[in-house]
């Protein structure tokens, strides 16, 4: 049978199981909370593959190894620091935002700040900065299930001629409906199915990439030393200084991240989450092995001039699944890597809708807004449109890499959220003036360097920019005012 029929029937078949799913999901959505929260009723197991898919997705599994192929071992910090970033979430963050959720009976990462700081201008201000890190994460999604779709479908002599834009409106169609029939419910599920998939499918990549080179990495490495030498070095192209941004603004800045938090509200009880974090590493770890070893071996087969140079960075993942795997395990592969893109889409837009049609409402006007569900698959549609247009304007007047756009999401979200957040929740002497002036100046630091791409000196990101004076702030201004009254409830808590 040919290679590529065999890849998109997988493809094919995941699209049939996606349909199920959110059919199935919406039979079990019957409220806002559990469109949002899957009702607080999922099990270890669930939520483990649920907040390591949440991290990789098409950020890692795309991006990854496009980064690595284009500025060399540098991204290999991020990978690395997210190790050490699941740590760091689950021993400042899980339990007690798992029993604020359970006492507050809250459905979103702004209705823990709020019960934190009893402020509904720290609510409006983590809702607005969540549906801002959307737009860059959603469309970091969205850009990566479209190009590995259009380079799947060009290989074929039917749609040899398909373009991007065609493959964003089918891979957005598939999303919204996906979505807006199950919500979290679907994604989580998902997330199960294709984390179990992706362990075993990412354990035989590495073995196919160790073995397209016969002396394995060790002689992909050396084609790389001989032929381009900085890339293979410990700090690649970005440099020392630009490596350790990357290590901060990732390994603490998991905490930060509401995709990953607000699966810490999910589990049925709080001792699920001793089961819940070494899974999430195990499974995180096992798939940064193909991040990594996919993109060393597609940087050392083109400049060993043994493959054509990519039309794009992003495209080392599907060109080496496509080429040196065999057909039925790329086919595998390609499907998984779409459900861990399905599902993370997902949970972004959920928090996205969360955020628009639950928060803002709530701490403009006071109250929550009627017909809450149905309103929050209106706000998806609306979010996904939105963002795949974001990511056609990233990939045609930006030109930006995945892996960079999602590392501005990721920034976004750390350098506001983290001190709000990890800090927040174990230091009783944050006041709501420092989350609040933390939360503004970070979008104000992280936008404006984006927007009118200013220079920061020595490669480091502006995502660690921001986190770096956010925190500061936070803890500077806390100190400054006179220590608040906290909730007995919420103070409680933060004692346990």
């Amino acid at each position: 049978m040919d290679r590529q029929i065999i890849i998109l029937s997988f493809i094919f078949l995941y699209m049939i199981l996606i349909i199920m799913v959110g059919l199935w999901a919406m039979r079990r959505t019957k409220s806002a909370s559990d469109f949002f929260v899957a009702g607080r009723s999922l099990g270890p197991i669930v939520v483990g593959m649920a907040v390591f898919s949440s991290t990789m997705s098409g950020f890692g599994f795309v991006g990854g190894p496009g980064l690595v192929y284009s500025t060399g071992i540098s991204s290999v910090w991020m990978a690395i620091s997210n190790s050490f970033g699941f740590g760091v979430g689950f021993f400042l963050v899980a339990k007690r935002i798992r029993m604020i959720a359970e006492v507050r009976k809250t459905i979103s990462l702004p209705d823990v700040v709020a019960a934190r700081y009893g402020s509904e201008t720290a609510r409006l201000l983590t809702a607005i900065t969540i549906v801002l890190g959307v737009m860059g994460y959603l469309a970091t999604q969205i850009l990566a299930m479209a190009i590995v779709l259009q380079t799947l479908l060009r290989a074929t002599e039917v749609f040899a001629d398909i373009g991007l834009v065609t493959c964003v409106v089918i891979s957005s169609t598939v999303l919204i409906f996906y979505c807006v029939t199950g919500g979290i419910i679907a994604s989580v599920y998902t997330d199960l199915i294709q984390g179990c998939i992706m362990l075993v499918a990412g354990v035989l990549v590495v073995i196919t990439a160790a073995h397209v080179f016969d002396g394995g990495l060790a002689e992909a490495s050396s084609v790389i030393l001989n032929n381009d030498s900085e890339t293979i070095m410990p700090f690649g192209t970005i440099g020392i200084f630009g490596c350790f941004a990357w290590f901060f603004l990732f390994g603490l800045g998991l905490a930060g991240q509401p995709q990953i938090v607000t699966k810490m509200m999910m589990n049925r009880k709080i001792s699920d989450n001793r089961f819940i974090l070494p899974l999430s590493v195990g499974g995180y770890a096992i798939s940064a092995m193909l991040w990594i070893s996919v993109g060393v071996v597609m940087r050392a087969l083109v400049v060993g001039n043994l493959h054509l140079p990519l039309s794009t960075a992003d495209a080392a993942t599907p060109a080496f699944l496509s080429a040196f795997t065999n057909p039925w395990l790329a086919g595998i592969v390609f499907a998984s890597l779409f459900a861990a893109i399905m599902s993370t889409a997902d949970a972004f837009l959920n928090i996205g809708a969360a955020a628009i049609i639950h928060d803002i409402p709530r701490a403009i006007k006071g109250r929550v807004i009627k017909r809450e569900l149905f309103w929050a698959r209106w706000a998806t549609i609306i979010l996904s449109v939105v963002a795949a247009l974001f990511a056609i304007y990233s990939f045609y007047m930006n030109d930006r890499l995945i892996a960079l756009l999602g590392a501005f999401g990721w920034g976004t979200f750390a350098a506001a959220l983290v001190p709000v957040v990890a800090i927040g929740l174990n230091w009783k002497r944050a006041s709501r003036k420092g989350a609040i002036t933390a939360i503004v100046v970070s979008l104000i630091i992280n936008f404006a360097l984006e927007l009118f791409e200013l220079p920061i000196p020595y490669g480091m990101s502006g995502g660690f920019i921001a986190l770096l004076v956010s925190t500061l702030l936070f803890i500077l201004i806390s100190l400054l005012t006179k220590p608040e009254k906290i909730p007995k409830d919420i103070s409680r808590i933060m004692d346990i």
